[in-house]
Formats: structure tokens, sequence, C-alpha cells
């Protein structure tokens, strides 16, 4: 096998993506209901939400492999959701890397450049290119996928769509089978490399750490409708539902009532100032991480105070995570020192407190 050229590919031709009115059924299932994105060119976006939510089935239906029932797909302006999957420019790293293990690694990358007639020394030139961009030495190209460890499946996968110079490069939870180690080590690189050469990315995952560590914009999805777009932190810090809410980070929900006057709820024995319609059922929430467990009387301005006891305390690493029970509702707070007393206070900022009816 030849040695690698000096010079990688380090740009390809990207474009920005459409969607609009994407509605995808099985049978009496809506999988994808109504959903319009518009992704940037040169971004990285991430279809992020529980399993069943739509967001691998939107991904297929962005790759060809998918018809939807209604709405329209456009790259660059131009529609392409009545082209085949090999026509629309879109490339796809699967869950289980996919790869042919008959084949070697040179012969996986190549082939779908053998597929476009492509003559031998450009596919040489272009596979030697690719697997200096996914950072593997020559000597795996005579290899076969068996025996490659998982990380390294995973980059011969994205090479293999990186070689057909795609428009949209497509990932559906690629590095699901691999063990955290290795799973956060591809997380930069993947990022690092989507930098490097600019093209249009959408990654779908359920982990929200993924999501949030590698993204630009973040689209959260639910029972195949979109719940909220927005950049990694809008989307943490300013939920726009109870969903994304309780989706993102270790957050506590509580059920509560608005109050006969409209001024407040009354959620786990305590009154927060909020108003809405009287006597309506609505949703508190707040984040492990925003409330402090303690054992002083004293309430700063500007904050909800909660009653309870400690239940369990967990040590998860770099914090004690302490089960409160607040009139028999169990809140979770992560501390970094460990509070000995039984009976505690639990203090919330109010503006970390969100209520949605």
């Amino acid at each position: 096998m030849p040695e690698q050229t000096s010079t990688p590919i380090t740009q390809i031709q990207t474009s920005p993506l459409r969607l609009e009115n994407i509605t995808k059924r099985f049978g009496t299932v809506v999988a994808v209901d109504h959903v319009s994105l518009e992704i940037a060119r040169g971004s990285f976006t991430t279809l992020l939400g529980p399993s069943g939510c739509g967001k691998t089935t939107l991904l297929r239906i962005i790759a060809g492999f998918y018809t939807p029932d209604e709405g329209s797909i456009y790259l660059d302006d131009a529609r392409v959701d009545q082209m085949p999957a090999h026509q629309r420019g879109t490339a796809m790293v699967f869950q289980d890397y996919a790869l042919w293990p008959h084949m070697s690694v040179f012969d996986n990358i190549a082939y779908g450049l053998r597929m476009k007639n492509i003559s031998g020394g450009e596919i040489r030139q272009r596979v030697n290119g690719v697997m200096q961009l996914v950072e593997m030495p020559a000597e795996f190209l005579t290899r076969k996928p068996t025996e490659l460890s998982g990380g390294q499946q995973q980059r011969v996968a994205v090479a293999r769509a990186l070689i057909v110079q795609p428009r949209v490069l497509l990932l559906d939870e690629p590095l699901s089978n691999l063990d955290a180690k290795v799973r956060q080590r591809l997380r930069v690189e993947i990022r690092r490399l989507q930098r490097r050469i600019g093209i249009t990315t959408i990654y779908v995952t359920h982990d929200q750490e993924e999501a949030l560590s590698m993204s630009d914009m973040v689209v959260v999805m639910n029972r195949g409708k979109v719940m909220q777009v927005g950049t990694p932190e809008e989307i943490y810090y300013k939920p726009a539902t109870a969903f994304v809410a309780e989706f993102l980070g270790v957050t506590n929900v509580l059920r509560g009532t608005v109050s006969a006057d409209g001024e407040s709820v009354h959620v786990a024995g305590t009154d927060i100032q909020h108003q809405g319609a009287p006597g309506a059922p609505v949703t508190v929430v707040f984040k492990a991480d925003e409330a402090v467990v303690t054992t002083s009387d004293a309430t700063p301005d500007a904050v909800v105070a909660f009653c309870g006891s400690v239940e369990e305390i967990s040590f998860i690493g770099t914090v004690y995570r302490h089960y409160v029970n607040v009139n028999n509702e169990m809140i979770l707070i992560d501390s970094p020192s460990r509070v000995a007393a039984q009976d505690v206070r639990v203090i919330v900022p109010r503006d970390k407190i969100k209520v949605f009816a």
C-alpha cells in the first residue's frame, strides 16, 4: 500500500440544510411530527432526546433512507427530499459502524469512490488523505475491521463517510458502543475534525453530556416534536418546557398548585411567588447543583426554603448527592461537602426555579 500523501483533505464543500414541516408516520404512530429546522452551513447540530423521540427517524429522512409523508428538505435552497439517497450529498455514520468484515480498511473506505467509478490513482490518494484526516496510520489500511478496536473502527466509519466529500455529515449515536474513556476522547476528536474541515454536521444522541459538550446548537425532541432549539447554554439554563428542564441535568421536578388569589404557587409545603391561573396545576423544577442543603435557620433574600430530612447521601466522584425528603417529595441536592445532620433546609435561589403550566 502506498505511503500517505503529505497533504490530507482539509476542506469539504458544505451546505446549509432546511427542513419544512417534516412528518413521518409508521401506521398509527407519528414518529416525526411537523418538524421544521434550519441548520446553518458548517455548524454542528445535535438532535437530543430519549429513545423513541424521533431523532434517528428524522436523521434517516434527511439521509434519504425514509421518505417523509409530509414536508420538504432543502440543501442550498435546492429541494432534495425527492432525490435518492446517493444523490443528496449526505453521508451517514451508523451506530454499529456498518463496516464490511471481509474487506480491508482500504476497501471499506474506498467503496463509495468505486461506486462512482473514480480512478484507482485518485482513490489511493483520497484514501491516504482521509486516513490522515482521522489520524490513523497507513499500516491500518491492510487490516480487517475485526482487527481494530471499537474506537479505530469508528474512525474508519467516519473516514468512509468523509471520502465521498458530502455536503452534510450525519452521525447516528456513533459513540454509544464505546467505553466511557474512548467516548470522551472521540467526542473531542470528532468536534475538532468537524471544525477543521467546516462540514455541516447533524449528530444524534440521547446523551446530554455529549450534546452539550460538542454542539453549536441542540435540538431537543420528544414524541416526534421539537421541544426547543438553542445553544447548549440556552437549553440548559433557560429551558422552554418542563420536559426540557427535566431531561437536562439532574433536575428536581415538583408538582404544585397556583393559589386561590393567583399570586403564588404552593409546592412541597412551601409557597413560591408566581402569578398564574387560580387553582391551576403547575410543574416546579430546579437543578440539583443550583440548591444548597444547610442546617442554618437563616433565609437570605431572593431564595426559597424547603424543610426536610436527609434520607440518603451518595458520593458520586466530585460531589455528595443528598436525597432530602421534603413533604414526602424527594429532592436531590449536589454539594461539595457532606451534611451530617438529618433535619435540614434546602435553599434555592428564586431565579433558578422554573415554573411551567
